[in-house]
C-alpha cells in the first residue's frame, strides 16, 4: 500500500530518521500507524461513552417512547416510498 505523506510529514519523518529515531522513513511511518491503530482498539473496547445513550434509552423506555419493530418498519417503507416520488 502507497500513502503519500504532505511535506511537512515527510519532513518530520525525515527528520526523525536524521536524528536516529527510525533507520527509515517508512519505519517511522509503521510505527506512527501501528500507534494509532493500538489506541483506537482501546478506544473501541472503552464503552463509557455508550453509557449516556443507554440511559436516554432506558428513560425513554419508562416514559413509553418507543414503538414496535412493525411500527418502525411501517415509518421507515413509508418514508422510502415518499423519496422515491
Amino acid at each position: 500500500m502507497t500513502i503519500p505523506l504532505t511535506p511537512d510529514q515527510q519532513a518530520s519523518r525525515t527528520a526523525r530518521v536524521a536524528r536516529g529515531e527510525f533507520a527509515s522513513v517508512d519505519d517511522a511511518v509503521r510505527q506512527f500507524v501501528d500507534e494509532r491503530i493500538t489506541e483506537h482498539m482501546i478506544e473501541e473496547d472503552d464503552l463509557t461513552w455508550a453509557k449516556p445513550l443507554v440511559d436516554d434509552a432506558r428513560a425513554a423506555l419508562a416514559r413509553g417512547a418507543v414503538i414496535s419493530r412493525e411500527g418502525h418498519e411501517a415509518r421507515m417503507d413509508a418514508l422510502l416510498a415518499s423519496l422515491k416520488t
